[in-house]
């Protein structure tokens, strides 16, 4: 299996935010990997980190989820890998939840999302994003567990 980290996602990607999607919330895993130290598109000199810089934009982007009718759901520190292997571990890991791909994408294209952008680009060094729909009753007794 091969994982490239990135920034923003390519267009096949998109693509897939105009499809309706399954019924209900998605939830989207967020594995996020920081540059050391962050580098702002416009060129602005920072003595953040990759870390501090997204952090700005994470408090900012948990608000703007519920005017888009969303919730932050959990974020952590990644500690270590306890199955499997990769290269290089992401250094955290959040959970959003949207109303609906809709929705998500609503957020992401809402001149509130462009602004605060920025600090994301200047602290990512990649990313994975892996939607997730709720799967409740399809597993015996309700869960995977």
């Amino acid at each position: 299996m091969q994982v490239n980290n990135s920034v923003y996602p390519n267009d096949a990607q998109i693509q897939g935010f105009a499809e309706a999607g399954p019924e209900g919330p998605i939830y989207m895993i967020n594995l996020l990997k920081f540059k050391e130290k962050a580098e702002y598109p416009d060129g602005r000199e920072s003595d953040l980190t990759g870390a501090q810089a997204y952090a700005i934009y994470g408090e900012a982007v948990s608000k703007l989820l519920t005017e888009f009718g969303g919730a932050p759901m959990f974020s952590a520190d990644v500690e270590r890998l306890m199955l499997g292997e990769v290269e290089e571990l992401w250094d955290k890991i959040a959970i959003a939840m949207y109303p609906s791909r809709g929705a998500m994408m609503e957020m992401m294209q809402s001149p509130k999302m462009q602004e605060i952008g920025i600090h994301r680009a200047a602290g990512l060094a990649g990313q994975l994003n892996i939607e997730t729909a709720d799967a409740r009753g399809e597993w015996p007794g309700g869960t995977a567990f």
